[in-house]
């Protein structure tokens, strides 16, 4: 099943899901500075369990999303993992993985993935050093092995993408991870904007302000290399890439979506609950008992999220509310209000001279009314 390319209005996300993440395990052999699961070392017995999680596939599978992902934790932590990435492909699903990059990743069987189907893996970089790397992930070795993990899924023929979390202690390093995925070349390169949730703290926070710099040269970055860039948690970068195209019309328009927690996007941890995101712990239903694609259309909760005359504060009045949103798990976790106001965007509503596009598409297709470009 590959996505649908077809043309889509904004709220194209009330029916089904685009990705379906589910949190596998949170057991996991490293102690990440900034972990939303806060893994621990040993896998919780209250997991789904193999028969479970076929069960809960079969539901993914009729929430048809575009993609399936697989995170922990560790996913490397459970035995059944190729069988669980072999099954959902069996059922038609676009299966991505996010492993920790291990000395058990190193010794898995990366070909029985690959032939189990497995469309993509993500690996995180969060130093662009050795000495950063390790420090972010907490045992020394990571970088390493990450490196390792890297060559051995172009061994494989496994595609692969970079996700990183750029937080106060790595902001400077940015150029020299620009440098890094020069080398690497990933399929996309993810940058996650860090929610204090889990092991994430306050004040590890960027500011407003150097969020919105770092948007800048997110955007100015997309437009020179020849892989994708992606924001997670970083909604706000959608209006800055949109109005800089707007701007000077160099160039293909920007990827662009408008998924947001709970928004096209949901998350089934590993005891089977449905929150809205990982980094938004507010729990919907759990699939040991309810219907996975019920429970995201019919929740109060997922429906609020859906709905932007439901938010407040600046986002509530802003036009961008559509297609951005802010970050409602940033919302919730620094202001214990899931519809409040992003806390960091210094937009002002209706103060830019480029309005919001009327629609878009996966896979970063935009429509302006009489207007198609590529």
């Amino acid at each position: 099943m590959r996505p649908n390319p077809a043309l889509n209005p904004l709220n194209r996300w009330d029916d089904h899901p685009f990705i379906v993440i589910w949190e596998v395990t949170r057991s996991c052999a490293l102690a990440c500075r900034h972990c939303r699961a806060e893994a621990q070392p040993r896998r919780d017995p209250r997991e789904l369990s193999t028969e479970e999680g076929r069960h809960f596939i079969d539901q993914v599978a009729r929430a048809t999303p575009g993609y399936f992902i697989l995170t922990g934790g560790d996913p490397m932590m459970r035995p059944d993992i190729v069988e669980l990435v072999a099954y959902g492909r069996s059922k038609g699903l676009e299966v991505a993985l996010s492993p920790s990059a291990t000395p058990k990743f190193l010794k898995a069987d990366l070909k029985a993935l690959h032939d189990a189907g497995l469309h993509r893996l993500s690996l995180s970089l969060d130093g662009a050093s050795r000495e950063t790397h390790d420090a972010f992930r907490g045992v020394k070795g990571t970088w390493d092995w990450t490196q390792q993990a890297m060559e051995a899924c172009r061994q494989h023929g496994l595609d692969f993408q970079i996700n990183t979390t750029l937080t106060r202690q790595n902001l400077e390093q940015f150029d020299e991870f620009v440098e890094l995925m020069k080398t690497i070349r990933p399929a996309m390169w993810n940058l996650f904007l860090l929610v204090p949730t889990g092991r994430g703290k306050n004040d590890d926070l960027l500011g407003a302000e150097e969020l919105e710099a770092l948007f800048e040269r997110i955007y100015a970055l997309s437009r020179t290399v020849p892989y994708k860039i992606k924001t997670t948690e970083g909604q706000h970068y959608r209006r800055v890439a949109w109005q800089h195209w707007r701007n000077d019309k160099a160039g293909p328009p920007p990827m662009l979506g408008n998924t947001n927690d709970g928004k096209g996007f949901i998350f089934v941890s590993h005891t089977g609950d449905i929150c809205p995101s990982g980094f938004l712990p507010m729990v919907a239903g759990n699939v040991r008992g309810d219907e996975l694609i019920e429970v995201y259309r019919n929740s109060p909760l997922l429906q609020s999220l859906r709905d932007p005359s439901q938010l407040k504060g600046k986002c509530g009045l802003c036009e961008w509310n559509r297609i951005c949103g802010g970050s409602r798990a940033r919302s919730y976790a620094m202001t214990g209000d899931y519809l409040a106001s992003e806390p960091l965007c210094v937009y002002e509503p209706h103060s830019s001279p480029q309005p919001p596009p009327t629609e878009v598409a996966h896979p970063g297709k935009i429509i302006e009314r009489g207007e198609d470009r590529l």
